[in-house]
């Protein structure tokens, strides 16, 4: 537990590092999936489990002709040892963020310390977490 409020502080601190900058980052790229995320809800509404919505996506990824790579496995790497199990983001969208789909009622404070794990484990520093669960989309900035 301590851990994972440890984390939440590091990413509060960031969070107010990065909001005293004027430009975002990957503004326009964020934008883009942000849209496409909408797009996905807009047609599948709540409701359905996340691998359908990451079917969706999928679909209009490649129909906007954006990079992405879907299910991307990460090592996670203990003291010099790499741990046996590994992590897998839902989505690595044009090489630098982090895409994580979520089909529940509601975002909570361990979805972003989970989210601030992926972008450590690999070395991005941008992650949107994305939950289709809910009557209007909720998207979340996370930087590291």
């Amino acid at each position: 537990m301590k851990y994972f409020l440890k984390l939440l502080d590091l990413h509060r601190l960031e969070l107010k590092k990065f909001n005293s900058m004027e430009e975002l980052i990957y503004k326009e790229e964020a934008y883009k999936i942000v849209g496409i995320c909408m797009e996905v809800h807009r047609n599948l509404g709540a409701g359905f489990l996340e691998i359908v919505y990451k079917d969706a996506l999928e679909l209009e990824f490649q129909k906007a002709g954006i990079f992405y790579e879907r299910e991307k496995e990460y090592k996670v790497i203990y003291k010099g040892v790499i741990l046996p199990h590994k992590f897998y983001a839902d989505f690595v969208v044009m090489d630098k963020i982090i895409l994580e789909v979520k089909g529940v009622s509601g975002l909570t404070d361990e979805f972003t310390a989970q989210c601030i794990n992926y972008l450590k484990v690999s070395g991005l520093k941008l992650s949107l977490l994305v939950n289709f669960g809910e009557l209007s989309l909720k998207h979340k900035r996370i930087v590291f």
